[in-house]
């Protein structure tokens, strides 16, 4: 039996013909392919469906693809959904708002399918392997309570939806309270090596963890990088 069926992935795309060719490659590898043309099927899909990753487009008609994400996201069955945007808009804020919205990273347009190939496999492999090697342990600290198992985060009892990268990036600098972790580190253990994201991806995500946790515990650290801290 090939791996890859266990893998249902959700494409989604106004455009036929961009929907056409990502699909058939795809199959071609074995994966569970499904495919929506607009953001509200997208979202019954997915619930339907819970793949381990979407790739969506990001301006589509009727509801677009920041709003799907922003609504995937609010379920629990859709937490650790790997979202991926597809776009043809390489502005900042187009890349911000889809970060801001929930995305883990975003695949500019135009793109070969064998680039596109290799872009998903590498995103399905860290969700292999992060599956495979979560920890079942909880971190607390002043009320704050990360549990890796259940990829949650609890704030003095109200949990609070954290979307994949937010919670690994805010999970790794917990992990060693104190350590001054470099934007290098940050991208090669939370993205990966074989993943190029834009410069300004660590930054929104921090920020959104920031105004989720309320909390003044990830400490920015000038030209290095960022650090979680306690106080004592």
């Amino acid at each position: 039996m090939n791996q890859n069926e266990n893998i249902r992935i959700l494409l989604v795309d106004d455009e036929k013909d961009i929907l056409e060719i990502m699909s058939y490659n795809l199959k071609k590898e074995g994966y569970n392919v499904f495919t929506a043309r607009d953001g509200q099927s997208a979202i019954t899909k997915a619930l339907d469906i819970e793949p381990q990753l979407i790739v969506l487009d990001i301006m589509m008609p009727g509801m677009d693809g920041i709003t799907a994400c922003q609504e995937m996201r609010k379920h629990d069955t859709l937490k650790k959904s790997v979202i991926i945007f597809l776009t043809a808009r390489n502005e900042d804020f187009a890349q911000i708002a889809a970060l801001e919205s929930g995305g883990d990273d975003f695949i500019s347009k135009p793109i070969t399918p064998k680039v596109f190939l290799t872009k998903v496999k590498t995103y399905l492999r860290r969700f292999s392997t992060e599956s495979s090697t979560g920890s079942s342990r909880e971190l607390e600290f002043e009320g704050l309570t990360i549990n890796f198992e259940r990829y949650i985060v609890i704030r003095e009892g109200q949990e609070i939806l954290l979307p994949r990268k937010e919670f690994e990036l805010l999970a790794l600098l917990a992990s060693k309270p104190g350590k001054v972790f470099t934007r290098e580190e940050i991208f090669s253990k939370v993205w990966g090596n074989d993943i190029v994201v834009g410069d300004r991806t660590i930054d929104v995500h921090i920020r959104k963890i920031r105004e989720k946790i309320g909390l003044s515990l990830i400490r920015t650290v000038k030209g290095v990088g960022y650090t979680f801290e306690i106080k004592k």
